[in-house]
């Protein structure tokens, strides 16, 4: 049994002024974005410039879409308790179902204004979403989020204020899985010009796979519990239509010509 790692959520503190981990998991992530962003954008002819665009909007599309799901979907009580809490991000409180709805918005209006067909965007997009997938997980897991179910496994951990029975570190799962195996998959299947939207629906699939496998050890929320069958939670719910619409969408693009606009 290991012990869980006691780290103040608070990464810097300079009197009133304080920078949380959360919050700075945001950060590399987006920077993380930029970075891949820029290397591969003259291969649908965007600009270095263009890729910085894209990203505000789709940090916009993150934020807003991801506090807002996660009221609607795990926080409606708390929301209507305190209407304040909402705007207090870096306490934790996002939702990836939230998320992608905002970035695909985003990536959307950007297609338009860049007259890019939208699955041409979106495969481009979806190998620079891991590494923040997998930064926010590790966000959670220091600020104590996301708990595990119990556990006889050697590298269980009591989870703080859940008594001092070993658990799942959940969170590190999400990490690895959602953050460095789907973009290593996705980055490396992105490097040769794919049929459009093949990306795109792996992303989901993969994404939706991991998730639904993840939550059967991972505790679902407790003001909401099991939603069906004594072990359906809300994570397997949301996340089930991600795996039917990957699969439609890899299915689709078998029929579709290999991208142009993606080529090296």
């Amino acid at each position: 049994m290991l012990n869980y790692p006691d780290i103040d959520p608070v990464a810097i503190s300079l009197g009133p002024f304080q920078v949380h981990w959360y919050g700075l998991m945001y950060v590399i992530g987006f920077v993380a974005a930029w970075f891949l962003g820029r290397r591969r954008a003259a291969r649908i002819g965007l600009t270095h410039d263009d890729i910085g665009d894209l990203l505000f909007y789709c940090a916009i599309g993150v934020v807003v879409g991801g506090r807002l799901g996660y009221a609607l979907f795990y926080g409606l009580g708390q929301w209507a308790g305190d209407p304040l809490w909402i705007l207090r991000v870096w306490d934790g409180g996002m939702s990836f179902h939230g998320g992608l709805a905002g970035v695909l918005l985003a990536s959307w209006w950007f297609a338009r204004k860049k007259r890019l067909a939208y699955f041409t965007l979106t495969d481009f997009v979806a190998p620079l979403v891991p590494i923040g997938l997998g930064a926010g997980r590790i966000g959670n897991f220091i600020n104590r989020e996301l708990p595990g179910r119990v556990t006889e496994l050697p590298w269980g951990m009591p989870f703080p204020g859940l008594g001092p029975e070993p658990r799942h570190p959940s969170a590190l799962y999400e990490a690895v899985l959602e953050g460095a195996v789907l973009f290593v998959v996705l980055w490396f299947v992105s490097a040769k010009p794919r049929a459009r939207g093949l990306v795109s629906g792996l992303f989901l699939t993969l994404y939706g796979v991991f998730r639904f496998a993840v939550e059967f050890v991972r505790l679902p929320d407790a003001h909401i519990g099991f939603i069906a069958f004594g072990w359906v939670t809300m994570g397997m719910l949301l996340t089930l239509p991600m795996i039917i619409a990957g699969l439609a969408l890899i299915a689709w693009s078998r029929s579709q010509p290999v991208d142009a606009r993606s080529a090296p």
